[in-house]
This record gives structure tokens, C-alpha cells and sequence, in this order.
């Protein structure tokens, strides 16, 4: 590791376990001051914990309920309070539960986007002023190639949210952009994650029949590609995307992949 992030006060949510615990074991290896905002207290300040005393990084907890405007800027004050400032948001919390068009309802839709749209767009507009006042800032979503470039049935409401984030975030990444403050998403493909495990052994292994690299990617792929749009070097990026799935957009059709 190479201290890439070093003193950098980076707050990532929804990173208590998952794809979010994989970004935040990157960039807490790379040195960076980390928060880890998580509606899941337990797992949350075991992750925290955990992780700071397997790098030596300083990592720290804090609760953030995205779906609640309060929760967030309680959130984000809580880490100005303790360091001042924050160099990097990471907005990654969201759910992908599954739902056919047929048996979706009302709730399902606004659950999905409360927590995956309205919850990036509270944490991001509570972390902005004070990036905007110090004329730096990165911030990073976590989308993903279902919605915006991919569909797959039982996640028609999921690939909408993160669509969705990548509409705001062209917009946004525009109003910002001389004020030293970059926004830019990472998109993955399949990922093994806890989630991905309680589908079964057989789901998983047809996932990996339709990617050229014949395996899922680990979370610290994601955390890989989100500590580049978040380093120095990445300063003159902003409004893009990274796709990270292991080539499997890349076929014309399964012949290809064989």
C-alpha cells in the first residue's frame, strides 16, 4: 500500500458490510481518516473496529439512516466536528431486494428509492457546503450496470434508482466544477458479497458462465476503482463513470464468452 489517501477525511455509507465494507478496507489501508456511516450500529463499530486495527488506519463510526435528512447532517457534523473537514464521500448505502413487475408495489418503489436516490442526495448535500468552502472535495457514488446500461427481470425498480444517480450526478458534477469539488460513480457488475452468497451456489456459478474472466469480482475491485476518482491524480475527472464487471458487457452474445 502506498498511503494514497493519507489524512484524507473520507466518510463512507453503507459500509459496515458488503460492497461498502470492501471500499472502506481499501482506502483504510491506504491511510485515509475513516467514517463509516451505517444504519447498522453493531456491525458498523465491529467493522470499524475491526478494520482499524488490522491497518492502523484511524476509523471511526458513526449511525446515518439515509432515508432521513436529519440523520444525515448529523452524520456529516459529527465528522466536522471531530476533523473539520471532509475530503471524500463515498455514497454507497442502497438495497437491491428483488421484485417482478407483477407483484411490485407501491412501498417496494419508494423503499428502493428513499434509500438509494433520496439517501444519496441527503449525505451529498450535507457533505457539499464544506467542500464547497475549502475548494476541494471528491465525491463518489456507487451505482451499477443494471438500470443504466443492463436490465435484469425482478429489478426494474433497483436499475431506476441507479439510472437515476447517474442523472443527477452529470448535473451536479456541472454546478461544482469550478469549485474544486469532482462527482464521479463506479459502476459494478457482479460482486460477491454476503448477499450475493445467500443466492446459491448454482446462481452464482451461471453469473460467472456470462463473464469473460469466468468469476465475480470482490468488493476491494469496486474499493480499487473508487480510490482512484477519489486520489489527487483523479483531480481533472468529474461527471464519469467506471464500469467494473469483469468484461461482461463486453460479449455480443454467449458465444463470445465461449
Amino acid at each position: 500500500m502506498s498511503d494514497r489517501m493519507k489524512d484524507k477525511v473520507t466518510v463512507i455509507t453503507g459500509a459496515a458490510k458488503g460492497i461498502g465494507r470492501g471500499i472502506a478496507e481499501v482506502f483504510a489501508a491506504e491511510g485515509a481518516t475513516l467514517t463509516i456511516a451505517d444504519i447498522d450500529e453493531q456491525v458498523g463499530r465491529a467493522t470499524a473496529a475491526e478494520l482499524a486495527e488490522r491497518t492502523g488506519a484511524a476509523v471511526e463510526f458513526v449511525r446515518a439512516d439515509v432515508t432521513s435528512r436529519e440523520s444525515c447532517r448529523a452524520a456529516v457534523q459529527a465528522v466536522l466536528d471531530a476533523h473539520g473537514r471532509i475530503d471524500v464521500l463515498i455514497s454507497n448505502a442502497g438495497i437491491y431486494p428483488q421484485a417482478f413487475l407483477h407483484e411490485m408495489t407501491e412501498e417496494d418503489w419508494d423503499r428502493i428509492f428513499a434509500i438509494n436516490v433520496k439517501g444519496m442526495f441527503f449525505m451529498l448535500t450535507a457533505a457539499l457546503p464544506g467542500m464547497r468552502e475549502s475548494r476541494h472535495g471528491r465525491i463518489v457514488l456507487t451505482s451499477s450496470v443494471t438500470g443504466p446500461v443492463t436490465g435484469y427481470p425482478g429489478w426494474a425498480h433497483y436499475g431506476a434508482t441507479k439510472a437515476a444517480m447517474l442523472g443527477f450526478m452529470r448535473s451536479a458534477a456541472i454546478e461544482v466544477a469550478q469549485e474544486g469539488v469532482t462527482i464521479n460513480a463506479v459502476l459494478p457488475g457482479n460482486i460477491m458479497t454476503e448477499g450475493m452468497e445467500g443466492m446459491g451456489q448454482e446462481y452464482i456459478d451461471n453469473l460467472a458462465a456470462s463473464i469473460p474472466m469466468k468469476t465475480l469480482g470482490t468488493p476491494a475491485d469496486v474499493g480499487y476503482a473508487m480510490l482512484f476518482l477519489a486520489s489527487d491524480e483523479a483531480a481533472y475527472i468529474t461527471g464519469q463513470t467506471i464500469v467494473v464487471d469483469g468484461g461482461q458487457l463486453l460479449p455480443e452474445g454467449a458465444g463470445a464468452v465461449e
